[in-house]
């Protein structure tokens, strides 16, 4: 990483913070808070799963069709998920490399600012916030883990975490709103999977509201959900060609089958037209 972008990033973060009337969450606890009170309040759905809930009693698993995998007592409370994991934006810094996570929190302040902020973090059910935990998003393959009704899947022999369509372009502009904001590398493939991703799942009117209430408590908004500061999106370097157009036996990945579909515009991979290709690699 870049030592002096990131020195001035963190310079012009704490910048913004410091000059604005409202004021970042001073911790992940005081974080986890503000956000059941002043951002959450009147809404009681899970970000993955779209179960019904509420933060005394928990998430209603019958209103979603949620069977549990394997942890009921964590599939029956609600956790603040990081969007972007705690490792993922810890482990780019020195503190991570001397003492993890606790170390970070006691020694960085950007470290602290990175897991208090509240654009990265959404209510979830527990059982899927543990299984989640620091794998990346992708589309995965057999073999996977699956939760009844709830459109997520996971592959623990992959490493590989797959949200419902309806929540993949939040993902995106959170991940891109914390590379911008912290100064975190993300790769080309992931870049490429999450420009997809935003064009197939566009802003809609609760993550207009959610970034307004934000912006409101820790005085900066993300302007990949606003577009006041960047219109468009990313244009990554790709990873793939449509140079040669392929069938779906001779796709690598899921990735690669996506990228046909969406930037080459192979429709011949999505037989049933609905929005996923190559059923034998993505599910």
């Amino acid at each position: 990483m870049n030592q002096a972008f990131v020195a001035l990033a963190t310079g012009l973060l704490l910048a913004v913070f410091t000059a604005s009337e409202a004021a970042p969450p001073s911790s992940f606890n005081a974080a986890k808070r503000l956000a059941e009170r002043e951002v959450y309040h009147d809404q009681s759905v899970t970000f993955y799963c779209g179960c019904n809930f509420d933060f005394e009693s928990g998430p209603n698993l019958e209103s979603c069709g949620y069977e549990i995998r394997k942890q009921p007592e964590r599939a029956n409370r609600i956790e603040w998920e990081h969007v972007m994991p705690a490792y993922d934006f810890g482990r780019q810094r020195q503190c991570w490399q001397n003492g993890g996570r606790d170390n970070c929190r006691r020694t960085d302040p950007v470290f602290r600012l990175a897991e208090a902020d509240l654009h990265n973090l959404v209510p979830a059910i527990g059982e899927v916030n543990g299984d989640r935990s620091n794998m990346r998003f992708g589309m995965v393959n057999t073999p996977v883990h699956e939760y009844g009704a709830c459109q997520v899947a996971v592959s623990f022999q992959e490493r590989a975490f797959q949200p419902p369509p309806p929540r993949r372009g939040d993902i995106a502009r959170t991940y891109w709103y914390m590379r911008d904001m912290y100064g975190i590398e993300i790769s080309r493939q992931q870049q490429q999977l999450f420009t997809a991703w935003a064009n197939q799942d566009p802003i809609d009117e609760w993550e207009l509201e959610r970034n307004r209430r934000i912006a409101a408590i820790q005085g900066n908004g993300n302007p990949y959900v606003s577009n006041e500061e960047f219109p468009g999106l990313p244009e990554p370097e790709p990873i793939f060609s449509c140079n040669v157009r392929k069938t779906c036996s001779q796709m690598a990945s899921c990735e690669e089958a996506f990228f046909h579909l969406l930037q080459c515009g192979n429709g011949r991979l999505d037989g049933n037209n609905d929005g996923v290709p190559c059923k034998s690699i993505c599910r």
